[in-house]
């Protein structure tokens, strides 16, 4: 296909005679309503472009939508948009109440001067705080041992994401590493929302930020064991994806550093962090379908990258280091993986290697942090991710226990591998995320935090994990929860169902602060486990990808399905959510089955599925050909991803009220993806149901960077839920 930018239309978007011919909003205008005073929408004009390939043509009326300008789109582009969000303001004005009351009472449910446990890391204890009212954390730490902070040691501030993002609409710190010797603190910062990101520095003795700033990174950084160079990553400018890694020795231009590693392949992404006992910068290659790891020293920063484990196709090696040996996880003769120990001369020998947790079919390894005291290893099954701790010598060891049915237990931040425990996180759809401390050599637990919500006692609600038949015969795991006094299983109340089902990461069953509002005005809360994510191991997850990924759609139809015909849900007041991909499975739904839903919220959507396959200039495509097939090699998947790509199969019929969102500068799914669907689909649809679409015109994928702004979106979806199902209050 033509992958060229699409020209600047001759005829642009007319602002005043749109008002008032096609029924558009224009920000300093007032939106043109119908006799009735219904708001019309806005109707974007049509302009055939030719999307080719060389397995067919199609014709993409609304293609001039695009702009990859990364600072600023088009004019026509900008007054569209705008006039989209002028008719969603409009349309959801009613329903503003509602939604202040909603957010007034999410945000009041934050203990707003909190902090999270801290974690001792080599002589330093570490934590976030956030001050009350405050957007974003404060990085802090105190000296003291493994027993505990020291007494008479002051709290230091390293980083205030408050004073470092005044002036930014949007601010994020993702990585923020310590050097060795705790004398410097590098950061990255994305101000944008694009992944694009800065390195900086800061000189922890003095509170001084270094000259040295490196623009155009990702988000990771890696000390030298001096602490006069960092590891980092450039973004690919175009496909906002991986770039080389680099040195920056400190005190010298970005110009001068030096690429030490640079993937060849597009379909890789390649990362970088320091192994466990931090003598080595392991680079790391990861498909989906094949990986390589290699690393270099630390204490030689200026060493060659040698290879550790060589990528086979098919393949997939993750490893760390700790003390002259090697932990391996690899699906090599292992579906759902199995934990390998290799010694530093043994690695590159896969005889030597010594098995230290064996494959499991009814379990799937998913990490592993390796402590001086033993293996924490992340596993998942039957749909519920546990821990499970295993001494060096090997055996099955023992699985942290967990009293309710549908849960989520997580690795936590385990940087100091001499810790005598390790953290974990726990958490279910009715139970705050609680950090506990798992002591490696007894199995006991201490409590180190719990979720501090306002207002909400955990004994009200209840959680339960249903089976639902598929219709080629799986058996699909449903997370549901609810207040006990407020929702009954008699048909007759309403849900909302959440699903992914995409790229093996599952769908937890998690607790949802914001969902408690819908809890206690009658809704229960439910999760599909569909198949996609890799909820019930590797085969769920190969069972929803690239020729198989049909069954991700119909796996949530059938829950869906069987929720109402249980009387789980009442069929006239069920709702859907999902975004990203998740929003592709709620495209893809509202084509087959729309009829089954009242409403859906449809997220950052990744809806024209094709279009964006075929052309490798669009961030992260080449790396997504593993993932849902090349469109432009292969016949057999552009006619598969044709068959289900929500903005290809959309047709004159009903559809359920929809809630569209979007980020102008969103760096993985790109803002022109839901805004041509809700085009065409305004086009389309027969019914009257609401379509509305927001844009965040200063964010990207995740939305607002703040913890407090976020929580609008949220308080909008759930007044458009709640008003559709007749719920005022």
């Amino acid at each position: 296909m033509s992958s060229a930018v699409p020209r600047p239309c001759i005829a642009p978007f007319l602002l005043a005679a749109c008002a008032l011919v096609a029924g558009c909003a224009v920000p300093g205008t007032t939106v043109a309503r119908d006799s009735s005073g219904r708001p019309l929408p806005p109707v974007a004009r049509q302009e055939a472009f030719v999307v080719t390939s060389p397995n067919g043509d199609r014709v993409d009326e609304y293609y001039w939508l695009r702009d990859d300008h990364p600072e600023r789109k088009r004019d026509d582009v900008m007054a569209y948009l705008r006039a989209e969000q002028a008719y969603t303001e409009s349309m959801l004005a009613r329903q503003a109440p509602l939604e202040a009351r909603l957010l007034g009472e999410i945000r009041g449910r934050i203990k707003e001067d909190d902090s999270t446990p801290p974690q001792h890391d080599r002589g330093w204890w570490y934590w976030q705080s956030f001050r009350e009212g405050a957007e974003y954390a404060t990085w802090m730490r105190r000296r003291g041992g493994p027993a505990g902070p020291d007494a008479g040691a002051p709290d230091e501030v390293m980083l205030d994401g408050n004073a470092l993002a005044k002036g930014h609409p949007y601010f994020r710190i993702p990585a923020a590493e310590v050097s060795p010797g705790g004398m410097m603190v590098a950061w990255t910062e994305d101000t944008v929302g694009r992944r694009g990101h800065e390195l900086r520095i800061r000189d922890l003795r003095t509170g001084k930020d270094l000259a040295d700033r490196v623009p155009g990174t990702l988000e990771p950084v890696v000390w030298a064991a001096d602490g006069r160079s960092v590891f980092y990553m450039r973004q690919d400018p175009v496909l906002l994806q991986s770039g080389p890694v680099c040195r920056h020795v400190l005190g010298t231009p970005p110009s001068a550093d030096t690429v030490v590693y640079e993937e060849a392949d597009d379909t890789l992404f390649t990362g970088i962090e320091p192994s466990a006992d931090r003598r080595y910068l392991l680079v790391a290659m990861d498909g989906y379908d094949v990986t390589e790891v290699r690393a270099l020293p630390l204490d030689r920063p200026e060493a060659p990258l040698r290879t550790v484990l060589a990528r086979e196709p098919g393949v997939r090696n993750y490893a760390d280091h700790l003390d002259g040996r090697w932990v391996i996880r690899t699906n090599r003769d292992a579906r759902n993986f199995r934990l390998m120990l290799a010694a530093d001369d043994a690695v590159a020998d896969r005889a030597r290697w010594t098995e230290l947790v064996p494959h499991r079919a009814d379990a799937s390894i998913d990490g592993f942090a390796p402590m001086r005291g033993g293996v924490a290893v992340a596993e998942r099954a039957e749909a519920n991710a546990r821990v499970r701790l295993v001494p060096w010598s090997g055996g099955p060891g023992t699985v942290v226990p967990a009293k309710e049915a549908a849960y989520a237990m997580d690795l936590g931040d385990n940087p100091d591998p001499a810790n005598p425990a390790v953290r974990v996180s726990y958490t279910s759809m009715v139970t705050p995320r609680t950090v506990i401390d798992v002591d490696l050599a007894t199995g006991a637990q201490a409590v180190r935090k719990v979720q501090p919500v306002i207002g909400y006692d955990p004994l009200e609600f209840e959680s339960a994990r249903a089976w639902a038949p598929s219709r080629d015969g799986k058996r699909i795991p449903v997370s549901v929860c609810w207040k006990r006094n407020a929702w009954a299983r008699d048909g007759r109340h309403p849900m909302l169902v959440e699903g992914y089902g995409a790229y093996g990461i599952p769908s937890d069953a998690q607790f949802d602060l914001a969902g408690v509002s819908l809890m206690e005005r009658g809704f229960a809360l439910a999760v599909a486990h569909v198949r996609g994510g890799a909820d019930m191991g590797q085969d769920w997850y190969e069972d929803g990808r690239l020729m198989r990924k049909r069954n991700t759609f119909n796996d949530f139809v059938d829950v869906t399905a069987f929720l109402q015909q249980e009387g789980w849900a009442d069929p006239r007041r069920t709702f859907a959510t999902g975004g990203s991909a998740g929003g592709l499975l709620m495209g893809a739904v509202a084509n087959m089955a729309g009829e089954r839903y009242r409403g859906i919220g449809i997220h950052v959507p990744f809806v024209d599925a094709l279009t964006t396959m075929l052309d490798a200039s669009i961030p992260l495509t080449t790396n997504e050909w593993t993932q849902w097939g090349n469109p432009v090699e292969s016949r057999e998947a552009y006619e598969y991803i044709l068959s289900y790509s929500p903005y290809d199969n959309l047709a004159a019929k009903e559809y359920p009220a929809m809630l569209v969102t979007t980020g102008l500068w969103d760096s993985q799914v790109q803002y022109f993806e839901p805004a041509k669907y809700v085009a065409r689909m305004r086009r389309l649809k027969t019914d009257r149901n609401p379509l509305v679409m927001h844009v965040n015109m200063e964010a990207g994928h995740g939305g607002k960077s703040g913890r407090f702004e976020r929580l609008a979106q949220v308080a909008r979806e759930q007044a458009f839920f709640l008003d559709l199902a007749g719920i005022d209050r």
